[in-house]
């Protein structure tokens, strides 16, 4: 059913007059007639106006008629505004993921910038873990993810892959540890040391770097969440790594050790979305208000 038909039907029975409804179209009085008896045929053939000596009337089924092409009209004209609203970021929704320790500044500054330029977006966050952030991604669930090369080498393949930064990886010690005092540490130094780790197994965590120093970690305790990783640093129990992300807010007992960059960097984060799918408009100033935030969150 066109939509042209839908316009001149309005028309017509807002002003009850095949002239003026031409008038206000920019129409031809017998273009409007065409369009009435073509809605008319598509409804089965049923009279829409009783033509009167001067101008037209709805006839009954024309009164049925009305509200749903008064409503229709309106939803088509809600998704012109919603479209035009997409393309200048004024409006829509942006669907994201990070993970936890980017969620410690990075992306809360972010988004501070994002809502200050772009306030009718509605932004829908979720944390999680690289690897299930990008199945997400793939499986259309989420229109970007903050991630990074913790577990390894990110598939550029099926992500495009926007560059934020390269952290600096730092290993948490209690205040009063023999290195709490060095400008810098070798991992390999740190071998016969207690860890707390966010799991038993290095492999995908930060600790995997150890396996290039030639050393598997001695995993003491298994502690997910970082300000209970400073308790059991603190508490002498262990230490543990810290990229640079969630190395602000650091409390007073703890000493923060940078470890030694052996020639490349130790983490590194990007926002990913997906090859071959459209990116939100709004995806786009995001990336950027992520790289401004960037500036200040390491």
């Amino acid at each position: 059913m066109s939509t042209v038909w839908l316009r001149a039907f309005h028309e017509v029975a807002a002003h009850g007059s095949f002239t003026v409804a031409a008038r206000r179209l920019g129409w031809t009085q017998s273009a409007v007639s065409r369009q009435i008896a073509s809605l008319e045929a598509a409804l089965g053939g049923v009279p829409l106006f009783d033509r009167l000596p001067r101008g037209v009337r709805l006839t009954a089924h024309g009164r049925a008629a009305l509200p749903h092409v008064t409503a229709a009209l309106g939803r088509l004209a809600l998704l012109r505004r919603e479209l035009r609203d997409l393309d200048r970021v004024a409006g829509g929704r942006l669907r994201f993921g990070a993970f936890a320790t980017a969620d410690a500044a990075l992306v809360p500054r972010a988004i501070a910038l994002f809502r200050a330029r772009h306030p009718g977006v509605t932004l829908a966050r979720e944390e999680g873990l690289t690897g299930p952030l990008l199945a997400r991604l793939t499986a259309g669930e989420l229109d970007l993810a903050v991630v990074s090369t913790t577990g390894g080498p990110l598939p550029e393949e099926a992500y495009e892959l926007h560059h934020l930064l390269d952290e600096t990886l730092y290993v948490a010690v209690p205040a009063g540890h023999a290195l709490a005092g060095e400008p810098r540490v070798g991992l390999a130094r740190l071998a016969d040391e207690d860890w707390v780790s966010g799991s038993p197994e290095p492999a995908g965590t930060l600790l995997d770097a150890a396996r290039l120093h030639g050393f598997r970690p001695r995993v003491a305790h298994v502690v997910r969440e970082w300000t209970a990783k400073q308790g059991y640093v603190a508490a002498g129990l262990g230490v543990t790594l810290v990229p640079a992300l969630a190395a602000q807010g650091v409390r007073p007992d703890i000493a923060l050790v940078p470890v030694r960059d052996e020639g490349a960097p130790t983490r590194a984060v990007y926002a990913a979305t997906a090859r071959g799918r459209t990116a939100p408009p709004a995806v786009a100033p995001f990336v950027t208000a992520l790289r401004e935030a960037c500036a200040d969150a390491v």
